[in-house]
C-alpha cells in the first residue's frame, strides 16, 4: 500500500484535504484550522534550538515528523478554504456569462433542423448541456433505459469532443513549433466546449484529466491514471471544497475509478483478439465497470435501477458519438458550405434513431426496479464491494477479513433497525 501511495503523490492531500472539508462542515469551528497550526508551529520552534545543537541532520533523519507538519498545515488550510467558500456567495462569473450567451445563441440554431420539439431538446442537451428544453418525462424514460449519463455533459463527451478536435487538427506535423500549436489548440477549443456546456463537475474533471494527459504527452511523460484522477480531484476541491457534495463530481468520480479498477479484470475474463468485435467488447466491459462502481450511489440518490442498460448503452453510445461529433461540425460550419444539407440529415436521422431506441426500451416490462439504500448501507455497500475486487485482484486473505468484518457491521445495522422499529 504504501509502495502505491509513493507512485501517486496526489492520492495523499487529497485525503488530506477531504478530511478538513469534512471536519469543517461537521464541527463547523472557524478556530479549527488554528488546531491544525499549533503542532507545525511547534515543531519549528523546537527545530531551531535542536538545529543549533545536533546540527541540519536532525531533519532528515526525522522526516516523519515533517511529513505530519505538513498534514497539518494542509488540514488547516482545507479547513480555512471550507470556511471561506461557506460564507462567499455564489456569483456568476464573466466567463460563464458570455458562455451562456453563447449557449444560447448556438441552440438558436436547432430550430432549422426538421425535428419535433423532444428531440430538438434531446439534441441540444447532449451537444450544448442545455437541458431547459427537455421535459421530465423525455429524462425519466432516458433514466429508465439506463442511458441517463448521455444526457448530462459529462467525461464522456468531453472525451468525444477531444478526439474530434484532435482528428481535425491530426494535418498538424508533429515536431517542432506545430506540435506546441496543436496542443495549445486542443486545450483552447476543449475548454471552450466546456464553459459553453455549463462547467458541469463531471466536465471539468474529464477537461482537468484531458489537459493533464496532453500536457504529459506534450513532455513525453507516462501518466499514471489513477494519480491523474487524484490530481484533478484535488485541483477541483481545492478551487471549491464544495463540489465534494456534488452528484455530479461523486458519480464522475466513482465511475471513472471503477472502469480503471474493475474493467481491466472483465475485460480479461473472455479474451477477444478479432479486432472487429475487440472494440464493442472493450465497450461493453466499460459499461458495466461503471454501472457496477455508481449502482449503490444510484440507489442511494434516486432509488432506481435499470436493468436493460447491456442493451441500450452499446448503441445509443455509437450514436452519440456520431451525433455530438457531427452536431458540432454542423453548428460550426457556414451555411452557405456545400454538403451541409447531407450533413444536416444525418443528424436528424441520428436524432430520431436515439429517441426511438430509449422509447423502445423505456416500455419494456421490468425495464427499471426501484432499489433504495440508506447513507450506511451505501458505505457499507462499497466497502464490501471494494474488498471483493481488491481480494479477486490481489488473491490476500486481509481484504476477505475486511469483507467478513464489513458484513458484520451490516448484520448489526439490521438487528438495531428492526429493534427500534418492531421492537425485537
Amino acid at each position: 500500500m504504501i509502495r502505491e501511495l509513493q507512485r501517486r503523490p496526489f492520492v495523499r492531500p487529497l485525503f488530506l484535504w477531504i478530511t478538513g472539508i469534512l471536519l469543517q462542515l461537521t464541527f463547523s469551528y472557524n478556530y479549527l484550522s488554528v488546531l491544525f497550526l499549533l503542532y507545525p508551529c511547534l515543531l519549528l520552534v523546537s527545530a531551531v534550538f535542536l538545529n543549533r545543537k545536533m546540527g541540519a541532520t536532525c531533519c532528515y533523519s526525522a522526516r516523519w515528523i515533517w511529513g505530519a507538519a505538513f498534514a497539518c498545515l494542509l488540514l488547516a488550510l482545507s479547513v480555512q478554504v471550507t470556511e471561506w467558500k461557506q460564507n462567499r456567495p455564489a456569483k456568476q462569473t464573466a466567463i460563464l456569462q458570455l458562455a451562456g450567451e453563447k449557449q444560447t445563441e448556438l441552440v438558436d440554431a436547432f430550430d432549422s433542423l426538421h425535428l419535433p420539439d423532444e428531440e430538438k431538446s434531446v439534441l441540444a442537451t447532449i451537444t450544448l448541456g442545455y437541458r431547459k428544453g427537455m421535459n421530465r418525462e423525455t429524462r425519466k424514460r432516458f433514466s429508465i433505459a439506463g442511458v441517463a449519463h448521455i444526457l448530462a455533459v459529462s467525461g464522456f463527451h468531453v472525451a468525444i469532443v477531444c478526439g474530434f478536435i484532435s482528428f481535425l487538427l491530426s494535418f498538424f506535423p508533429r515536431y517542432g513549433i506545430w506540435k506546441w500549436l496543436k496542443y495549445l489548440s486542443t486545450l483552447v477549443l476543449l475548454w471552450g466546449f466546456i464553459c459553453i456546456t455549463g462547467l458541469a463537475a463531471s466536465a471539468v474533471r474529464a477537461g482537468l484529466m484531458l489537459s493533464l494527459y496532453l500536457t504529459g504527452k506534450a513532455l513525453r511523460r507516462n501518466a499514471d491514471s489513477y494519480n491523474t484522477l487524484a490530481a484533478a480531484a484535488f485541483g477541483m476541491l481545492v478551487y471549491n471544497p464544495l463540489y465534494l457534495f456534488d452528484v455530479g463530481f461523486q458519480l464522475s468520480y466513482i465511475a471513472v475509478f471503477s472502469i480503471l479498477y474493475i474493467q481491466p479484470m472483465l475485460r480479461r475474463c473472455i479474451v477477444v483478439k478479432n479486432p472487429l468485435l475487440a472494440v464493442p467488447w472493450d465497450l461493453l466491459t466499460v459499461t458495466v465497470a461503471a454501472q457496477i462502481g455508481t449502482s449503490l450511489l444510484c440507489c442511494y440518490y434516486f432509488g432506481q435501477v435499470s436493468s436493460v442498460f447491456l442493451f441500450t448503452n452499446l448503441p445509443l453510445v455509437v450514436i452519440a458519438m456520431l451525433l455530438v461529433s457531427l452536431s458540432l461540425l454542423w453548428l460550426g460550419m457556414p451555411h452557405w458550405l456545400p454538403g451541409l444539407d447531407v450533413l444536416q440529415q444525418v443528424v436528424e436521422t441520428l436524432a430520431g434513431w436515439m429517441v426511438k431506441i430509449v422509447d423502445l426500451f423505456s416500455h419494456v416490462p421490468g425495464a427499471a426496479f426501484t432499489f433504495r439504500i440508506d447513507f450506511l448501507d451505501m458505505l457499507i455497500g462499497y466497502g464490501i464491494l471494494f474488498s471483493v475486487m481488491a481480494s479477486i485482484r490481489k488473491y490476500t486473505p486481509k481484504y476477505l477479513l475486511l469483507l467478513l468484518f464489513l458484513l458484520l457491521i451490516k448484520l448489526f445495522a439490521e438487528l438495531i433497525k428492526r429493534y427500534y422499529a418492531f421492537g425485537i
